[in-house]
Protein backbone atom coordinates (compact mmCIF):
# COMPACT_ATOMS: atom_id res chain seq x y z
CA UNK A 1 0.00 0.00 0.00
CA UNK A 2 1.43 3.45 -0.86
CA UNK A 3 2.65 5.38 2.16
CA UNK A 4 0.42 8.30 1.29
CA UNK A 5 -2.64 6.13 1.78
CA UNK A 6 -1.55 4.53 5.03
CA UNK A 7 -1.23 7.97 6.66
CA UNK A 8 -4.49 9.42 5.39
CA UNK A 9 -6.77 10.99 8.02
CA UNK A 10 -9.56 8.56 7.08
CA UNK A 11 -7.25 5.58 7.45
CA UNK A 12 -6.06 3.07 4.87
CA UNK A 13 -8.00 2.51 1.69
CA UNK A 14 -10.87 0.08 2.33
CA UNK A 15 -11.98 -2.90 0.31
CA UNK A 16 -15.68 -3.48 -0.40
CA UNK A 17 -15.94 -6.24 2.21
CA UNK A 18 -14.94 -4.00 5.14
CA UNK A 19 -16.30 -0.66 3.94
CA UNK A 20 -19.47 -0.61 6.06
CA UNK A 21 -17.45 -1.19 9.20
CA UNK A 22 -15.27 1.83 8.54
CA UNK A 23 -17.06 4.54 10.52
CA UNK A 24 -14.83 7.36 11.72
CA UNK A 25 -15.33 7.92 15.45
CA UNK A 26 -12.46 10.39 15.87
CA UNK A 27 -13.14 11.85 19.36
CA UNK A 28 -11.76 15.26 18.44
CA UNK A 29 -14.00 15.51 15.39
CA UNK A 30 -17.06 14.39 17.34
CA UNK A 31 -16.24 16.83 20.16
CA UNK A 32 -15.95 19.76 17.73
CA UNK A 33 -19.24 18.88 16.06
CA UNK A 34 -20.99 18.53 19.43
CA UNK A 35 -19.62 21.87 20.63
CA UNK A 36 -20.80 23.51 17.40
CA UNK A 37 -24.26 22.01 17.91
CA UNK A 38 -24.43 23.22 21.53
CA UNK A 39 -23.28 26.73 20.62
CA UNK A 40 -25.89 26.92 17.88
CA UNK A 41 -28.59 25.65 20.24
CA UNK A 42 -27.76 28.45 22.68
CA UNK A 43 -28.16 31.23 20.12
CA UNK A 44 -31.51 32.70 19.08
CA UNK A 45 -32.67 31.10 15.85
CA UNK A 46 -35.86 30.55 13.93
CA UNK A 47 -37.27 27.07 13.39
CA UNK A 48 -36.20 27.30 9.75
CA UNK A 49 -32.62 28.18 10.74
CA UNK A 50 -32.58 25.22 13.11
CA UNK A 51 -33.73 22.97 10.28
CA UNK A 52 -31.00 24.33 8.01
CA UNK A 53 -28.38 23.70 10.70
CA UNK A 54 -29.57 20.17 11.45
CA UNK A 55 -29.57 19.26 7.78
CA UNK A 56 -26.10 20.72 7.28
CA UNK A 57 -24.78 18.75 10.25
CA UNK A 58 -26.30 15.60 8.80
CA UNK A 59 -24.36 16.20 5.58
CA UNK A 60 -21.16 16.73 7.61
CA UNK A 61 -21.77 13.46 9.46
CA UNK A 62 -22.05 11.69 6.10
CA UNK A 63 -18.88 13.41 4.86
CA UNK A 64 -16.63 12.86 7.87
CA UNK A 65 -18.06 10.10 10.09
CA UNK A 66 -19.83 7.68 7.76
CA UNK A 67 -17.88 5.12 5.66
CA UNK A 68 -17.74 7.75 2.91
CA UNK A 69 -14.67 9.11 4.72
CA UNK A 70 -12.83 5.82 4.19
CA UNK A 71 -14.15 5.43 0.65
CA UNK A 72 -12.59 8.78 -0.31
CA UNK A 73 -9.19 7.20 0.31
CA UNK A 74 -9.90 4.50 -2.25
CA UNK A 75 -11.86 6.39 -4.91
CA UNK A 76 -11.34 9.88 -6.27
CA UNK A 77 -14.99 9.88 -7.33
CA UNK A 78 -15.96 9.44 -3.66
CA UNK A 79 -13.70 12.38 -2.79
CA UNK A 80 -15.60 14.53 -5.30
CA UNK A 81 -18.90 13.51 -3.69
CA UNK A 82 -17.38 14.47 -0.33
CA UNK A 83 -16.41 17.92 -1.63
CA UNK A 84 -19.83 18.45 -3.19
CA UNK A 85 -21.44 17.69 0.17
CA UNK A 86 -19.23 20.36 1.73
CA UNK A 87 -19.37 23.23 -0.73
CA UNK A 88 -22.74 22.81 -2.47
CA UNK A 89 -24.95 21.41 0.31
CA UNK A 90 -23.55 21.90 3.84
CA UNK A 91 -22.05 25.35 3.15
CA UNK A 92 -25.23 27.10 1.88
CA UNK A 93 -27.30 25.52 4.64
CA UNK A 94 -24.84 26.67 7.30
CA UNK A 95 -24.79 30.15 5.79
CA UNK A 96 -28.58 30.29 6.03
CA UNK A 97 -28.62 28.77 9.52
CA UNK A 98 -26.16 31.37 10.78
CA UNK A 99 -28.10 34.26 9.29
CA UNK A 100 -26.32 34.47 5.97
CA UNK A 101 -29.02 36.72 4.57
CA UNK A 102 -28.02 39.33 7.17
CA UNK A 103 -24.26 39.15 6.63
CA UNK A 104 -22.96 42.30 4.94
CA UNK A 105 -21.09 40.43 2.22
CA UNK A 106 -23.10 41.40 -0.85
CA UNK A 107 -20.51 43.93 -2.11
CA UNK A 108 -17.82 41.23 -1.80
CA UNK A 109 -19.73 38.70 -3.88
CA UNK A 110 -17.39 38.34 -6.85
CA UNK A 111 -14.15 38.49 -4.80
CA UNK A 112 -15.55 35.73 -2.58
CA UNK A 113 -16.63 33.71 -5.62
CA UNK A 114 -13.14 34.04 -7.10
CA UNK A 115 -11.49 33.15 -3.79
CA UNK A 116 -13.59 30.02 -3.44
CA UNK A 117 -12.91 29.07 -7.06
CA UNK A 118 -9.15 29.40 -6.55
CA UNK A 119 -9.32 27.31 -3.37
CA UNK A 120 -11.47 24.67 -5.08
CA UNK A 121 -9.15 24.34 -8.08
CA UNK A 122 -6.06 24.40 -5.86
CA UNK A 123 -7.16 21.39 -3.82
CA UNK A 124 -7.98 19.47 -6.98
CA UNK A 125 -4.50 19.98 -8.39
CA UNK A 126 -2.64 16.65 -8.14
CA UNK A 127 0.25 17.88 -5.96
CA UNK A 128 -1.96 19.63 -3.39
CA UNK A 129 -4.33 16.67 -3.39
CA UNK A 130 -1.51 14.23 -2.59
CA UNK A 131 -0.37 16.44 0.27
CA UNK A 132 -3.88 16.53 1.73
CA UNK A 133 -4.24 12.76 1.64
CA UNK A 134 -0.83 12.12 3.20
CA UNK A 135 -0.85 14.71 5.99
CA UNK A 136 -3.65 15.19 8.53
CA UNK A 137 -3.08 18.94 9.18
CA UNK A 138 -3.09 19.58 5.42
CA UNK A 139 -6.21 17.43 5.10
CA UNK A 140 -8.03 19.63 7.60
CA UNK A 141 -6.66 22.78 5.96
CA UNK A 142 -8.28 21.55 2.74
CA UNK A 143 -11.62 20.87 4.44
CA UNK A 144 -11.71 24.13 6.42
CA UNK A 145 -10.76 26.34 3.46
CA UNK A 146 -13.26 24.63 1.16
CA UNK A 147 -16.09 24.88 3.66
CA UNK A 148 -15.17 28.34 4.97
CA UNK A 149 -14.82 30.04 1.59
CA UNK A 150 -17.99 28.33 0.38
CA UNK A 151 -19.98 29.53 3.41
CA UNK A 152 -18.84 33.13 2.92
CA UNK A 153 -19.56 32.93 -0.81
CA UNK A 154 -23.06 31.50 -0.29
CA UNK A 155 -23.82 34.13 2.34
CA UNK A 156 -22.89 36.81 -0.22
CA UNK A 157 -25.05 35.10 -2.86
CA UNK A 158 -28.06 35.12 -0.54
CA UNK A 159 -27.43 38.78 0.29
CA UNK A 160 -26.83 40.00 -3.27
CA UNK A 161 -29.46 41.19 -5.72
CA UNK A 162 -31.01 38.45 -7.87
CA UNK A 163 -29.17 39.60 -10.99
CA UNK A 164 -25.75 39.56 -9.29
CA UNK A 165 -26.50 36.27 -7.56
CA UNK A 166 -27.53 34.64 -10.85
CA UNK A 167 -24.33 35.88 -12.54
CA UNK A 168 -22.23 34.42 -9.72
CA UNK A 169 -24.08 31.10 -9.78
CA UNK A 170 -23.73 30.87 -13.56
CA UNK A 171 -19.98 31.41 -13.23
CA UNK A 172 -19.77 28.74 -10.51
CA UNK A 173 -21.71 26.27 -12.64
CA UNK A 174 -19.40 26.89 -15.61
CA UNK A 175 -16.18 26.54 -13.62
CA UNK A 176 -17.45 23.36 -11.95
CA UNK A 177 -18.34 21.94 -15.36
CA UNK A 178 -14.98 22.96 -16.79
CA UNK A 179 -13.06 21.17 -14.06
CA UNK A 180 -15.32 18.16 -14.52
CA UNK A 181 -14.68 18.14 -18.26
CA UNK A 182 -10.91 18.33 -17.71
CA UNK A 183 -11.12 15.27 -15.48
CA UNK A 184 -13.30 13.36 -17.95
CA UNK A 185 -11.12 14.05 -20.97
CA UNK A 186 -7.69 13.89 -19.34
CA UNK A 187 -5.54 11.44 -21.24
CA UNK A 188 -4.28 9.69 -18.11
CA UNK A 189 -5.16 9.34 -14.43
CA UNK A 190 -3.76 12.26 -12.45
CA UNK A 191 -4.14 11.34 -8.78
CA UNK A 192 -1.42 8.90 -7.75
CA UNK A 193 -2.90 7.99 -4.31
CA UNK A 194 -5.70 6.16 -6.13
CA UNK A 195 -3.62 4.23 -8.65
CA UNK A 196 -3.57 1.10 -6.49
CA UNK A 197 -6.92 1.44 -4.70
CA UNK A 198 -9.69 1.57 -7.30
CA UNK A 199 -9.46 -1.95 -8.73
CA UNK A 200 -10.98 -3.48 -5.59
CA UNK A 201 -14.16 -1.55 -6.47
CA UNK A 202 -14.15 -2.65 -10.10
CA UNK A 203 -12.80 0.60 -11.50
CA UNK A 204 -9.61 1.45 -13.34
CA UNK A 205 -7.97 4.67 -12.05
CA UNK A 206 -8.88 6.37 -15.33
CA UNK A 207 -12.52 5.27 -15.07
CA UNK A 208 -12.70 6.44 -11.46
CA UNK A 209 -11.37 9.84 -12.50
CA UNK A 210 -13.84 10.06 -15.37
CA UNK A 211 -16.69 9.19 -13.00
CA UNK A 212 -15.49 11.96 -10.69
CA UNK A 213 -15.51 14.38 -13.59
CA UNK A 214 -19.04 13.41 -14.57
CA UNK A 215 -20.22 13.89 -10.98
CA UNK A 216 -18.64 17.32 -10.91
CA UNK A 217 -19.95 18.17 -14.37
CA UNK A 218 -23.63 17.35 -13.81
CA UNK A 219 -24.91 16.48 -10.30
CA UNK A 220 -22.56 18.91 -8.54
CA UNK A 221 -23.95 21.81 -10.57
CA UNK A 222 -27.58 21.13 -9.63
CA UNK A 223 -27.57 23.08 -6.31
CA UNK A 224 -26.15 26.13 -8.09
CA UNK A 225 -28.68 25.85 -10.90
CA UNK A 226 -31.51 25.34 -8.40
CA UNK A 227 -30.65 28.43 -6.37
CA UNK A 228 -30.13 30.41 -9.57
CA UNK A 229 -33.59 29.46 -10.83
CA UNK A 230 -35.10 30.41 -7.47
CA UNK A 231 -33.44 33.83 -7.63
CA UNK A 232 -34.58 34.25 -11.23
CA UNK A 233 -38.18 33.55 -10.22
CA UNK A 234 -37.83 36.15 -7.45
CA UNK A 235 -36.56 38.69 -9.97
CA UNK A 236 -39.37 37.97 -12.43
CA UNK A 237 -42.03 37.96 -9.73
CA UNK A 238 -41.06 41.34 -8.28
CA UNK A 239 -42.60 43.53 -11.07
CA UNK A 240 -45.90 41.60 -10.89
CA UNK A 241 -46.04 41.97 -7.12
CA UNK A 242 -45.42 45.71 -7.45
CA UNK A 243 -48.33 46.01 -9.88
CA UNK A 244 -50.71 44.05 -7.65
Amino acid sequence: MPASLSTSYCGPAPIPEDLWGRWNFDPWLIAVMMIAAVLFALRPATSRERLYFSTAMAFLVVAFISPLCALTVALFSARVVHHVLLVALAAPLLALALGGRRWVLGPLLMPLVMLHTVVFWLWHSPDAYVMALSNTPVYWLMQITLLGTAMAMWAAIFRASPARAIAALLFLTIQMGLLGALLVFAGAPLYTPHFATTLAFGLEPQSDQQLAGLIMWVPASLPYIGVGLARLLMMLRAPWEQRA
